[in-house]
C-alpha cells in the first residue's frame, strides 16, 4: 500500500501555490498590460525592429535581419543553425504567435522517450506507481499564475513545452526570469538554438476545450500576454551531450529564459504578480516527502490546453554512475509538460522550484527532472547578473 503522506503533503502544497501566486490578477479588458505609443520591444536599429545587438549578431553569421523576420528564420541548414551558448538570438516577430498556431503546436515527444534508461547503474529506486495528473483550479491565474506555456520554433514545426516565473536576486519584485527544461531551448548534441521562443503565463486561463477557445476573447487564452525571450541560457552538458531521448545530457536539461513583453513595458513578475525562489539546495531525496509538478501536458490522452498538477513522494533515478541522480515522482503527465517546474517546501515552510521535467517513460507513468546543484546555480546567476538593473 502506498504512503498517505505524500497525499497529505500535496494538500500543503497546493494550498502553498494558490496564496502564493495570487498577489495580483487580470480582469476584464484590462488584463494585458496596454503597450506603450510607438514602442518596440528591445529597441530598433532600423533592421526590421531587431534590437542592434541580435541584429550584429545575425549579420555576423551571414544573416539579413530583414531576412530572417520574413520568414528566414525557418532555414534549419546546418551552418545557419546557431548553436553556441553566445550566439542566441530570438528577435520580436509582431504577430507571429497568433491563438490558433499556439493550440498548434506540438509536445516535443522524443524528449519524453525512455529508450535509453540504465536503471541499474548508480543510485536507482523502485519504479514508483503511477499518479493521476489532476487538472489545475480556474482560474489559473488566481491558483498558479507564476506557471505558463513556452512556445518555439523547430526543424520539426512549432512546440511546446511549460515554464514557471522565478524570482529574479538582482531585479527583485521585477523579475523577468522563466524556469524551463535545456530541450525546450537547445537541441543538445545534434543541433543548436530554438526559434521564436515566447512564454504565455496562465495560458488558457479558464481551462476552455478546443472549441469553446474558437470564439474566446485574446485575453482569456493570454491573460497576461506573450513574453518573447531576448536571451536564454543552458547547461553546457545539455549543449554538448543532450540527445533525443535525454541520453547523459538529462541530468543538466534545465535552462533559464530572460523575457520581455510583446506589448507593455512591465516585467514579468509585476504583470504576473508573483514569482517563486529557487532552491539550489534541496535537501537529500529522502529527506524530502513531497514534490508538486505543474505543467501543460501536450501529447494524449491530453491536448496541451488544460494546466495539470501531480504531487508524489519523489525518488532516485541513476542515468549512468558518471551523470548526478535524478529525481523521479509517479506521475500521468506527458509530452508538452517538459520545462514545467517542479516545487518543494523548504525548511522556512515556503514554496520553492526544485527542478523542472525533463523525461518519462512511454507510455507515462512517472517522470524525472535533474538536480539544481552548482552548474545550475551558475547559469542562474550569470543570467540575472546579465540583466542586473534592467
Amino acid at each position: 500500500m502506498r504512503s498517505i503522506r505524500p497525499l497529505l503533503a500535496a494538500t500543503g502544497l497546493v494550498a502553498v501555490l494558490a496564496l502564493s501566486a495570487t498577489a495580483c490578477g487580470p480582469s476584464g479588458d484590462e488584463a494585458v498590460d496596454k503597450p506603450a505609443a510607438a514602442e518596440s520591444a528591445g529597441g530598433n536599429d532600423g533592421s526590421g525592429g531587431i534590437p542592434a545587438d541580435l541584429a550584429e549578431t545575425l549579420k555576423k553569421h551571414g544573416v539579413d535581419p530583414e531576412k530572417w523576420k520574413n520568414g528566414e528564420w525557418k532555414n534549419w541548414d546546418r551552418d545557419k543553425w546557431l548553436r553556441e551558448a553566445k550566439d542566441f538570438v530570438n528577435p520580436v516577430i509582431d504577430g507571429l504567435w497568433k491563438p490558433e498556431r499556439m493550440k498548434s503546436a506540438k509536445d516535443p515527444a522524443k524528449t519524453m522517450a525512455a529508450g535509453d534508461f540504465s536503471g541499474d547503474q548508480g543510485v536507482t529506486d523502485p519504479e514508483p506507481a503511477p499518479v493521476k495528473a489532476r487538472p489545475e483550479e480556474l482560474p489559473y491565474h488566481d491558483h498558479a499564475a507564476p506557471v505558463g506555456k513556452v512556445f518555439f520554433d523547430s526543424p520539426e514545426g512549432s512546440m511546446v513545452c511549460s515554464g514557471t516565473v522565478v524570482k529574479d536576486p538582482k531585479n527583485p519584485g521585477r523579475s523577468n526570469l522563466v524556469w524551463t527544461a535545456g530541450h525546450c531551448v537547445h537541441a543538445g548534441v545534434k543541433g543548436g538554438w530554438y526559434r521564436n521562443i515566447v512564454f504565455v503565463p496562465a495560458y488558457n486561463d479558464k481551462g476552455k476545450s478546443a472549441a469553446a477557445l474558437e470564439n474566446a476573447r485574446p485575453e482569456e487564452i493570454a491573460p497576461y500576454g506573450a513574453f518573447w525571450a531576448d536571451w536564454a541560457t543552458s547547461s553546457g552538458e545539455w549543449i554538448a551531450r543532450g540527445g533525443p531521448t535525454g541520453g547523459e545530457g538529462a541530468p543538466y536539461d534545465y535552462a533559464v529564459l530572460h523575457v520581455k513583453p510583446e506589448s507593455g513595458t512591465k516585467s514579468l513578475e509585476e504583470t504576473v504578480g508573483n514569482a517563486l525562489p529557487v532552491n539550489f539546495d534541496a535537501p537529500e531525496i529522502s529527506q524530502i516527502s513531497a514534490m508538486g509538478v505543474w505543467g501543460y501536458p501536450a501529447a494524449p490522452p491530453y491536448d496541451g490546453l488544460i494546466m495539470h498538477k501531480c504531487v508524489d513522494r519523489p525518488g532516485r533515478l541513476s542515468i549512468s554512475p558518471s551523470t548526478p541522480t535524478m529525481y523521479r515522482i509517479g506521475c500521468t503527465m506527458t509530452g508538452g509538460s517538459s520545462g514545467g517546474g517542479w516545487f518543494s517546501e523548504g525548511a522556512d515552510g515556503k514554496l520553492a522550484l526544485v527542478s523542472n521535467t525533463s523525461i518519462g517513460p512511454v507510455p507515462s507513468g512517472w517522470l524525472a527532472g535533474p538536480h539544481l546543484g552548482q552548474g545550475a546555480q551558475e547559469i542562474f546567476t550569470m543570467m540575472s547578473d546579465k540583466f542586473a538593473g534592467q
